[in-house]
């Protein structure tokens, strides 16, 4: 297990070892993709995720997450499809919770089938439900907390223990919590995963994922890793790992304005259902507030009463975009974004109606947001 220390510390100096040939103090960036083979004890490759700057970006991720290794992937879901696989066979079972983001969902529907593996999808919000659907061939539960994007709150401690009575794998997407605020490994769960696009880049200018578990999981995950080839440059590991140096300042602010937005917006007359995990009236408020010690995050999501598609494109302040978790707060409709792959029938099923918008909270004055939500209602 990495050392503990707070997440400030650990944020800033985890994996920065600095300049030790020019005595810099940060990481340089290390370009090369041919390295010398002999006498090194280690071959050096991008595909192999072992370059310096993949190892630096992964150890500080690690360490926030307080697991012992780590993998930097090209995107989210080259992290959580190969964590997946790694663990994965013909004939093998597993259980998902229904809620997913639709990329995953629809990598997991479609793929799954064509390589003979059998899957499940259940309420994410209740952990019996996960233990119902284990069968004799179930390997992996999979699930994504607070779930994109109606916020789901699966309970991360008890869907751990039922995988450990099992001799399951746990994975977990943890990407709208982030390190900062929630750490599945200290709940019993295996495998964490993060889209590192959002709040560990933070900036709205890195593709990235992540994979951390302990020293024996990313073993096998490196495995297959490094046969599908989803190896992130050395460039863009550099800028991760700089990145993170600021993200418990950046998800702490997030959390505040988030937190203030969500209560202002069920408080409005033309805003119907508000998700979000801080607000007191949501199913999952209690035991967020128990596995999300950090707070309850920058994401929320709403039913607009009128014509959502207008009110977005009033807006001034906020963008429309199509990711999340940058500095700037950014807003969308999941059925032309995230959720556009699923069927119709199957977004009801979770919630996503025609009228949910989502909206990824920034940094900026509180009261500016307001401002632009409130003009663009009226």
């Amino acid at each position: 297990m990495a050392q503990r220390s707070s997440k400030l510390t650990q944020s800033v100096h985890a994996g920065s070892a600095g300049d030790s040939l020019y005595k810099g103090t940060v990481n340089p960036i290390f370009p090369a993709s041919a390295y010398d083979y002999e006498g090194i004890g280690e071959t050096h490759y991008p595909r192999y995720f072992n370059t310096p700057n993949q190892v630096a970006a992964a150890m500080k991720i690690a360490a926030l997450e307080n697991a012992e290794d780590g993998l930097m992937f090209s995107s989210g879901l080259a992290a959580i499809m190969t964590s997946l696989f790694a663990f994965l066979k013909q004939g093998d079972h597993a259980v998902l919770q229904h809620d997913l983001y639709g990329g995953t969902f629809n990598a997991v529907t479609v793929e799954f089938p064509r390589y003979g593996i059998d899957y499940t999808l259940v309420d994410g919000s209740n952990p019996e439900a996960f233990e119902q659907a284990i069968r004799p061939n179930t390997k992996v539960i999979y699930i994504e907390t607070p779930s994109n994007p109606t916020l789901t709150i699966t309970d991360i401690k008890a869907v751990a223990a039922i995988a450990k009575k099992h001799n399951l794998i746990s994975i977990i997407d943890n990407t709208f919590a982030s390190p900062v605020n929630q750490n599945p490994i200290d709940l019993g769960i295996d495998v964490v995963t993060h889209s590192g696009t959002k709040y560990i880049g933070g900036h709205s200018d890195i593709c990235c994922g992540a994979a951390v578990s302990s020293n024996e999981n990313i073993k096998q995950i490196w495995n297959s890793a490094f046969h599908f080839g989803g190896s992130l440059d050395a460039q863009t590991c550099w800028l991760v790992e700089r990145s993170l140096k600021t993200i418990v300042l950046r998800v702490r602010q997030q959390n505040e304005n988030a937190l203030n937005l969500a209560q202002w917006l069920s408080a409005h007359k033309k805003i119907g259902k508000v998700y979000y995990p801080g607000l007191p009236d949501h199913p999952g408020h209690a035991i967020a507030k128990a596995q999300m010690p950090g707070g309850f995050g920058g994401m929320l999501s709403f039913e607009v009463l009128d014509d959502p598609h207008a009110f977005m494109s009033r807006l001034t302040l906020i963008k429309r975009a199509l990711s999340l978790g940058g500095v700037e707060s950014t807003i969308c409709s999941p059925v032309k974004t995230s959720h556009s792959k699923m069927s119709a029938e199957e977004r009801a099923k979770i919630n996503v109606t025609d009228n949910l918008v989502r909206l990824s909270v920034g940094i900026e004055e509180v009261g500016d947001l307001i401002q632009d939500l409130e003009q663009a209602l009226e």
